[in-house]
């Protein structure tokens, strides 16, 4: 939103019913121009309908994933090629989904951009959107198509071992209908994406919508290659070691190499570098302040959603205006509180739990 238009929403708020001309009088321009703002804010979702009611709340938006995941969990020491005892576990997941989700549970409001077939799994993520109040109106809904699965099997300390993603649904998502929600993005006070979008997409939205803060979840090391070549357009990015050795074509054996790379995505564009080391915690820059936050050594459950926890933690210390360094304590926080819980969301995830785990734990620090 410029400057003008600010102006304009706040004698808005004051008065819903103001002419044009009264407006424009105030503020000593054209009442042409007025017109031309107030179209522009129409345009960008801050004005709904008629007698300029107003869009209050300030939203994230989120461009990715949403599925059904399925985890194998097995009771024992994992054996290869052999059928495994253990537990099957069926949840909602995909990565822009969870974001949200995690976002909901910290008091973001938050709107998610998807592909969702008419099958079973889609239907639930439907209903379990409205009962949590995550706003996926604005995704894209196929009536003769699968929906998304992820199947993954853990092994016996919780973290992944394999997986299998069936997501060829996101491929569906067309350069017209993303023009067509190009609002919604640009009205948004930031846009996370993750990379099972496809890479046309999420070029065109970074290049096209001027002036907007963009977090990214790189998902993969395979997915990652999509923003490869665009990566200095991300205000906020979080691959872990692999996935920024692939992206910096730096090898990362020690913290100067953790340096070099995080200098390198620094140098491209990016204004925030998180590189999440896995247990040995996150290695953080923004050009100027730089360091480690140490991880906690926890008993994992569930490893499957700490990233989109981690994500959500920085976009909540982003919109909050929290330095670098207690940003990353916030999202590694919110992190290991997530693979405490056997399901990909902690339900119990807030930002007072956090807070707590913080005050808790001197080595988050």
């Amino acid at each position: 939103m410029t400057k003008r238009e600010l102006e304009i929403i706040n004698i808005l708020k004051e008065n819903p019913i103001i002419p044009q001309n009264e407006i424009a009088d105030m503020l000593q321009i054209t009442r042409s121009s007025i017109g031309v703002h107030i179209s522009n804010l129409i345009k960008k979702g801050y004005i709904k309908g008629k007698g300029y009611i107003i869009d209050e709340e300030p939203y994230v938006c989120i461009l990715g994933g949403a599925n059904m995941d399925i985890q194998g969990f097995p009771k024992n020491h994992l054996i290869r090629n052999d059928s495994n005892p253990g537990n099957v576990k069926v949840s909602l997941g995909g990565v822009g989904r969870n974001i949200g989700e995690n976002l909901i549970n910290l008091g973001v409001r938050s709107k998610l951009i998807t592909v969702l077939g008419n099958d079973i799994y889609a239907r639930e993520i439907i209903e379990h959107s409205k009962k949590i109040g995550l706003e996926i109106n604005d995704s894209l809904f196929l009536e003769n198509e699968m929906g998304s699965t992820y199947l993954s099997i853990l092994n016996d300390e919780g973290d992944l071992e394999i997986a299998i993603s069936s997501m060829d649904i996101f491929e569906k998502m067309t350069m017209e209908f993303m023009q067509k929600k190009q609002k919604i993005v640009e009205a948004s006070r930031v846009c996370v994406i993750d990379t099972n979008i496809p890479e046309n997409i999420i070029e065109y939205i970074v290049k096209n919508v001027k002036d907007k803060v963009f977090f990214l979840d790189t998902v993969s090391t395979s997915k990652a290659m999509k923003i490869k070549n665009i990566i200095g357009y991300f205000h906020t990015i979080k691959p872990n070691k692999y996935e920024a050795e692939m992206l910096s074509g730096i090898k990362i054996t020690n913290d100067k190499d953790l340096e070099k790379a995080g200098d390198f995505f620094i140098e491209k564009g990016c204004k925030q570098v998180f590189i999440s080391l896995g247990p040995e915690g996150i290695y953080y820059t923004n050009g100027e302040e730089k360091g480690k936050i140490l991880g906690k050594k926890i008993e994992i459950i569930n490893a499957t959603g700490a990233g989109d926890a981690f994500v959500a933690g920085l976009i909540y210390s982003y919109l909050h205006e929290i330095d670098i360094k207690n940003s990353a304590k916030i999202a590694e926080a919110a992190s290991i509180i997530t693979i405490g819980h056997v399901d990909t969301i902690n339900p119990k995830l807030s930002i007072e739990k956090i807070q707590e785990f913080i005050k808790e734990n001197k080595n988050v620090k």
